[in-house]
Parts: structure tokens; C-alpha cells; sequence
């Protein structure tokens, strides 16, 4: 059964400082400017912004997340690439280097 859809969507989530999140997952759901919203294999492209909240993603048949803190999304129907300020363990303004 195949429709010309892609299976899964290239999840990449980047910081300036690092890589947050690279995966192929079954769905994202982004915490827009707008509210909510999600992204599943096949959809159409879109830029938009993003707040500060959760991104939840699935993946395997579970389900993960990371807190996100403005920026935006890239997504197209095979891949969805999210740029933000911060995850939630470099918000703290830890030493860590």
C-alpha cells in the first residue's frame, strides 16, 4: 500500500549551542505563536513560529518531548526542522560549557 507518502518525518531540533533532537518519528506537535499544531508525514510546507512550550513527538509508538523557547519551524512533507533559543536544560544559565 503505498501512496507516494513518506512513512516517517526527519525530526531535527537545534539550538545555537547544540543538537536537541534528531530522529524519525510518526508525528510532531509544535507549540506555535498560533496554538498547537500537528505535523504528520505528507505535510504540506510550512513556516512557522514558535513559542515557548512543549514539543511533543512520536516516536516507535511512544512518546517524547522537549521544552522549546521561541523560534521556528521548517516543515515539509518528509522533515520537519525546528530552530529555537533554548531546550529546557540550557535555560537554567548553568556553567556548563
Amino acid at each position: 500500500m503505498s501512496d507516494g507518502l513518506p512513512a516517517t518525518l526527519h525530526l531535527k531540533v537545534v539550538t545555537p549551542r547544540r543538537l536537541l533532537v534528531e530522529a524519525d518519528v510518526e508525528a510532531v506537535f509544535l507549540p506555535t505563536l498560533e496554538g498547537q499544531i500537528g505535523v504528520f508525514p505528507g505535510h504540506r510546507p510550512l513556516f512557522v513560529g514558535i513559542g515557548k512550550g512543549r514539543l511533543v513527538y512520536r516516536e516507535n509508538g511512544g512518546e517524547d518531548s522537549v521544552m522549546v523557547r521561541g523560534g521556528y519551524a521548517q516543515v515539509q512533507p518528509e522533515k520537519v526542522v525546528v530552530m529555537t533559543e533554548a531546550g529546557e536544560d540550557e535555560s537554567s544559565g548553568g556553567a556548563a560549557a
